[in-house]
């Protein structure tokens, strides 16, 4: 027993002590709900998701806006088909071959008469003159340069879409509604977590300070059954039972410290804080005027209308985007137009880089519209998926509605039997606890027998752990109510529907304390029959024969 003691010491010892380096770390609800907001990976992907939504809508509005681009390229051309246009004589011929005289340049003889001179003369007229070079120059055009630069700049702007830029930026605002109604919603869900297993742990904390007493309060009476055995005051019989119903409060014990290390586990991983750390909660499960609440819930005004709730206004922002997706499925059908202009500065240097003043321009602006002649049935099969997709968002929001006015009835129920648990429970501690009193006051005095005094200590346990148990319902209820509005649908199977594995360790552990504390009782009271039944038969008398 000594060994069990150590190793429920040391566990203990392990809990508060685990980061040695450093000291035990104070937490209170609002300090835990403040880290929380600060270190949640789920709030942080919604809100990726506001970021995401935010980009769609500018993608949207840019569409309304004029779009101007530029463009620069160098082009070296290695060989063109246009190079046979090149002038001159190759200079190879060995063969001397009389030149042929151009029609720029008449050959005029000394013979010739007026008439002929003048002939000439008005032919070679109407020639280029030899300082242009004589022809049409390519290597100054795009087809023979052998260096080509150009900068350009391109301009849209779109002038008629048929309501396709209109809905694309409704679907695009519907979106981003959602993602702010979804940041709300995940930041309530995570306020209502950390106060669930804030709360789940120190009702941990709770049934461990039960569990020590009852140990404590077994032990003492072991102690004084041992002192009246050693005297002759008691029986063996009785002894023996007091050690047995000691030994009995150890295994509980070592039961509600580990449900208690779960508790503080989950904590821990809902802050993201190291698993090794230690804790102190120094928020109480209950105070005088009742369970403490966090500041999102101190204000108590719960909003139960099923239209505010965000499931219910996000299904309705999507039932929006999806509007928008069919107009913008039915605007494909329509032209589009849209001003276009595009203007290039174009170089043609004889090297590689250009001289600025050298260059040609290019500016070219008109109209540009695309009309769906013939596609193969896709458009068609865009407006079916777009129509398939809102009449799905409709059903989702009518279903979301159905649900969400289910949940609220839940919260309410679920505060209304918090509540009265939580009056039921009132007193009752306190009555137990001055009936456990009198009668440790009446066992020492011999008038009460250990049966008795037992029965008032499972009592008292019982009261107390209700009373924890009722606190911690009733403020998980209120703050889950207070937040309704924001919180995504719960579900019907308890006060929270994301209860944590902690919770149900301490749940468990509850359950199986009354469990235990009721078979003791039916064992007690079996005792007590047999007890009474052999002390008639020893006073000479058969059972129920009237004898003292």
């Amino acid at each position: 027993m000594a060994l069990l003691l150590a190793a429920a010491g040391g566990a203990t010892a392990q809990d508060t002590t685990a980061s040695a380096p450093g000291a035990v770390r104070r937490l209170s609800l609002e300090d835990a709900l403040r880290l929380a907001q600060a270190q949640s990976q789920t709030v942080e992907i919604a809100r990726a998701g506001v970021t995401r939504a935010t980009g769609q809508r500018y993608q949207a509005r840019s569409q309304y806006l004029p779009q101007l681009s530029g463009t620069a390229g160098y082009t070296k051309t290695l060989k063109s088909q246009f190079s046979g246009f090149s002038s001159g004589s190759s200079g190879s011929d060995t063969v001397a071959v009389p030149a042929t005289p151009a029609l720029c340049a008449p050959f005029i003889p000394s013979t010739a008469t007026p008439a002929e001179r003048s002939a000439a003369l008005a032919q070679a007229a109407t020639c280029p003159s030899a300082t242009s070079g004589g022809g049409f120059d390519l290597s100054k055009t795009s087809f023979g340069a052998t260096n080509q630069w150009a900068l350009g700049l391109s301009f849209s702007q779109n002038l008629f879409a048929g309501g396709r830029i209109r809905a694309q930026n409704q679907a695009a605002d519907a979106q981003l509604r959602a993602a702010n109604v979804e940041v709300a919603a995940q930041r309530a869900q995570v306020a209502l977590d950390v106060t669930s297993a804030y709360y789940d742990a120190a009702l941990a904390d709770a049934l461990v300070a039960i569990a020590d007493s009852s140990v404590a309060q077994t032990a003492t009476v072991l102690t004084q059954t041992q002192v009246a055995y050693k005297v002759g005051n008691t029986s063996e019989y009785d002894l023996l039972r007091a050690q047995v119903t000691h030994d009995n409060q150890v295994p509980v014990l070592l039961q509600a410290r580990a449900n208690r290390q779960v508790a503080y586990l989950h904590l821990k991983q809902l802050l993201n804080m190291p698993l090794d750390d230690a804790l102190e909660l120094t928020t109480p499960i209950e105070s005088s005027a009742g369970p403490p609440l966090p500041t999102v819930a101190a204000s108590w005004t719960p909003d139960t209308i099923t239209s505010d709730r965000s499931a219910v206004r996000e299904s309705a922002e999507a039932v929006r985007a999806q509007e928008a997706q069919v107009k913008i499925a039915h605007a494909e059908r329509i032209p589009s137009i849209a001003l276009v202009s595009n203007y290039q500065r174009l170089y043609f240097p004889t090297t590689i880089f250009p001289s600025l003043s050298n260059g040609v321009d290019n500016w070219t602006v008109g109209l540009s519209t695309n009309i769906p002649i013939f596609d193969g049935g896709r458009i068609h099969g865009d407006e079916v998926i777009a129509q398939a997709g809102l009449q799905q968002a409709r059903a989702q929001a009518t279903q979301t509605r159905q649900f969400a006015a289910m949940d609220t009835r839940v919260a309410l129920n679920a505060y209304t039997e918090a509540q009265a648990a939580f009056d039921a429970s009132r007193g009752t501690a306190e009555q137990a606890q001055r009936e456990y009193s009198i009668d440790q006051v009446r066992f020492r005095e011999g008038i009460s027998t250990q049966s008795d005094l037992s029965q008032s200590r499972l009592l008292l346990e019982q009261a107390r752990a209700n009373r924890a148990q009722a606190a911690r319902n009733l403020a998980v209820a209120r703050v889950r109510l207070a937040l309704l509005r924001d919180l995504p649908i719960q579900g019907t199977t308890g006060v929270s529907g994301s209860a944590s594995s902690a919770a149900g360790a301490v749940q468990q552990q509850t359950q199986q304390q009354q469990g235990q504390q009721q078979q003791q009782s039916q064992q007690r009271s079996a005792t007590s029959t047999t007890t009474q039944t052999s002390a008639r038969a020893g006073a000479g008398g058969p059972p129920g024969s009237g004898q003292p």
